[in-house]
């Protein structure tokens, strides 16, 4: 005779960046072990990928695509499913900005993490008095390929790489060009033959792009210097 099935219970969120509403589900034991395996490696490409498979088995909506959302998706998804999963708050050690040093644990209620969005971030860059970029946020995917290389750092080719692969189309008031008929070598050319300050604002595209963000009170018990610190990025949160 067969073992009963455990039912397992399913939410709703709206993505961030599109507002569409997806139903999903808490982790399961198997795949919470997947994730412990992934942050003991302390490999932050191994733990992004792990998180990544996590939240496409925990999406029970049709027609998503986990390699398709953006950075802050991902992000805001898999910290909503972790919270559902094993507790609604996590424990963070933060260190003082005081002294650099000092180590102090701040627990953090998963709900109060938000996606912030900077109310001059626009999606439509001005390159001259008649040509505009529309650009597209990059997906897990190119961000792990831009930013993961191997010596940790993204070089000026892995740059160009990823401003290439998130322009989505090239428009004026009578035609556009959408960058799924160009080839990626005929963007990169496109991209090089830009000035400095139309560079700049693609540069301020992904400098104001919506991310995780939390802001907290940590206060060092050695110095009692009370001070605020930033946190940004599904690593940071990560417990």
């Amino acid at each position: 005779m067969p073992l009963p099935k455990i039912a397992t219970p399913t939410y709703e969120l709206e993505l961030p960046s599109t507002q569409k509403k997806i139903r999903y589900r808490p982790f399961l034991v198997k795949e919470e072990k997947v994730l412990i395996i992934a942050m003991e490696s302390e490999d932050q490409k191994q733990i992004t990928t792990a998180i990544k498979n996590v939240i496409g088995n925990c999406i029970l909506s049709r027609g998503i695509k986990v390699d398709q959302l953006s950075t802050f998706d991902i992000e805001y998804l898999f910290l909503n499913i972790r919270g559902k999963s094993v507790g609604e708050s996590v424990e963070v050690l933060i260190t003082c900005p005081d002294d650099g040093e000092t180590q102090v644990p701040v627990t953090i209620d998963l709900d109060d993490i938000k996606v912030q969005t900077d109310s001059n971030h626009t999606r439509d860059i001005v390159l001259d008095e008649n040509l505009r970029m529309r650009m597209k946020y990059p997906s897990l995917d190119e961000f792990i390929k831009s930013n993961f290389s191997i010596d940790g750092s993204m070089g000026v080719d892995e740059s160009f790489q990823l401003i290439a692969s998130c322009v989505e189309q090239i428009y004026n008031e009578e035609e556009s060009w959408s960058a799924s008929d160009c080839t990626k070598k005929e963007m990169l050319a496109f991209i090089e033959e830009l000035s400095t300050k139309q560079f700049k604002e693609i540069e301020t595209f992904f400098e104001t792009m919506p991310k995780l963000s939390h802001t907290i009170k940590v206060k060092n018990p050695n110095t009692e210097i009370e001070s605020e610190v930033v946190l940004e990025g599904l690593s940071s949160f990560f417990a």
